[in-house]
């Protein structure tokens, strides 16, 4: 950050979104009075009233939203950056998801693919929406320099097999780009083409969305993922909660 270049984290996330707002031509939602959907303002007394981050929020294309949160606090050596996107709540198409962070003398990023249906039971939903992402993901994590997370089995249940949750020195985080863009190039052909018929043999879009609802109530949960409590102090309460409220919010029918 000395050299007045973006961080690697701020590279990385500026590189995944940039492609889904390039390809789909997505239209930035402002808050009212200009700038990001929702900023964030430090309410911890080492940095008291500063701005320290915000979520931005694009629409359009085949998307229901894509939300992003970037969070830049220098005192705690804290810089990071989150995107997800989401497809329509009664669409079969996973959600694309990917962090970056730089925190202290470390790197972390999670990157996947969030499924829409039950993988255990739907073959070939597998094998289309994920099976692909073999071969990116084995070679992923294999990167020298990463080591896995520290996330709770129930974290670990409600995202995918396919996920990558790492610690990363600079050197590692470096190299993750081309697992990233393969996981997106795999996504995008999913959000163009769709999946057979044969793929979403066993759901119909109604049962679809009432899934898409239940997951995100779990995704976004403070109880299951303890991120949500180690930001309310540096964000604020109420601040935390219109985060969770927009990320679990769901589309309606399309009609």
């Amino acid at each position: 950050m000395n050299d007045g270049k973006p961080s690697l984290p701020r590279q990385l996330h500026e590189l995944a979104l940039g492609r889904i707002v390039e390809r789909y031509q997505l239209q930035e939602i402002h808050a009212d009075a200009g700038g990001p959907y929702l900023s964030f303002v430090c309410q911890a007394g080492f940095a008291e009233g500063a701005d320290v981050g915000y979520m931005r929020l694009f629409r359009g294309g085949p998307f229901f939203q894509v939300v992003t949160s970037t969070i830049v606090v220098p005192q705690i050596q804290l810089d990071s950056h989150m995107v997800f996107a989401f497809t329509p709540s009664d669409s079969p198409v996973p959600h694309f998801t990917v962090d970056s962070v730089r925190a202290g003398d470390h790197h972390a990023f999670h990157l996947d693919l969030i499924p829409r249906m039950d993988l255990g039971a739907n073959l070939d939903y597998m094998n289309e929406a994920f099976q692909p992402l073999t071969q990116a993901c084995v070679a992923g994590r294999a990167i020298e320099g990463l080591s896995r997370a520290e996330l709770s089995p129930r974290q670990w249940a409600i995202m995918s097999p396919w996920m990558l949750a790492h610690r990363a020195t600079t050197e590692a985080f470096r190299q993750i780009n081309e697992t990233v863009l393969s996981y997106q190039e795999h996504w995008f052909k999913l959000v163009d083409n769709g999946l057979s018929a044969a793929a979403v043999a066993h759901t119909s879009p109604q049962q679809l969305a009432e899934r898409d609802q239940r997951n995100k109530a779990i995704l976004f949960n403070a109880e299951v993922d303890p991120v949500w409590n180690q930001i309310t102090p540096l964000l604020g309460a109420d601040t935390v909660q219109k985060q969770i409220q927009v990320l679990q919010a769901v589309s309606r029918n399309r009609g």
